[in-house]
């Protein structure tokens, strides 16, 4: 294995965790307000929602580390991916610590518009890595309605 290969196996790890880290400090900065906030009575249960980030997270490195060492991940998909992580990072920062639930809705909208045209890219060239993170915008996809819900309740 050549160092170039390697190196590129660290930078996707380490913005998977920027990406976790940053939006775990955004999300805990604001998880007292959070805590008041009125809920739908179908609302997950905290303890579930890391453990399915982590799913979500440990996906993404497995496939990109997987895509990595047999080809080169088109531009368009990794311009996607960069995408995903800021939209992901910007919800948290909206949402939790600015406390901005409309906006945050706006955020989290656009990060499940994004995260459907990221699933649609990797498909083009990997069928089945689409598939292994297709749990990404489905999650979105109930975070987002949650998320109307606590506006709408707030």
């Amino acid at each position: 294995m050549n160092k170039k290969r390697v190196l590129d196996y660290v930078k996707v790890i380490a913005a998977i965790l920027a990406v976790a880290i940053l939006g775990s400090i955004f999300v805990n900065i604001g998880m007292d307000w959070f805590e008041g906030l009125i809920k739908p009575s179908q609302w997950i249960p905290s303890f579930v929602i890391p453990i399915v980030w982590s799913v979500i997270y440990i996906a993404f490195a497995v496939i990109l580390i997987l895509w990595l060492k047999d080809d080169k991940i088109p531009t368009l998909t990794f311009v996607l991916l960069i995408v995903n992580g800021v939209l992901n990072v910007l919800w948290c920062l909206v949402f939790f610590t600015l406390q901005q639930t409309f906006l945050g809705n706006i955020v989290i909208v656009l990060n499940l518009i994004a995260s459907f045209w990221l699933i649609f890219e990797i498909s083009k060239f990997k069928k089945v890595y689409a598939l292994a993170v297709l749990i990404y915008p489905i999650w979105l996809s109930i975070a987002t309605t949650l998320n109307i819900a606590a506006w709408i309740l707030n």
